[in-house]
């Protein structure tokens, strides 16, 4: 595709990786990548459908789970495009009190 392609698909890439690591991703990271997905489409250097597939693929490949089964088949409607619907597990949080 093109160099802007292959710079998002290495940091969604290493997104998902960290996630399924169990790791966090700094937001600032995430506000970064959106935005180089939204001036890809404004730019017309990558296509919306090319960029959401790659998205799927990437989550799929790394996290192991469709986004649709993760989220729900709308999740579209909840995260629209260039939002990634990053959401890492819950931390083990065990009760401090007996109430």
């Amino acid at each position: 595709m093109s160099k802007l392609y292959d710079e998002i698909r290495q940091r969604l890439t290493w997104q998902f990786q960290r996630i399924a690591e169990g790791d966090d991703i700094p937001p600032a990271a995430r506000f970064r990548l959106e935005g180089l997905l939204e001036a890809a489409v404004i730019s017309q250097e990558v296509d919306k459908l090319a960029l959401q597939t790659l998205l799927a693929e990437r989550h799929l490949a790394i996290l192991g789970d469709t986004l649709e089964a993760r989220l729900g088949e709308d999740w579209e409607r909840w995260h629209p495009f260039p939002e990634i619907p990053v959401f890492l597990n819950r931390a083990p949080v065990s009760p401090s009190t007996s109430d």
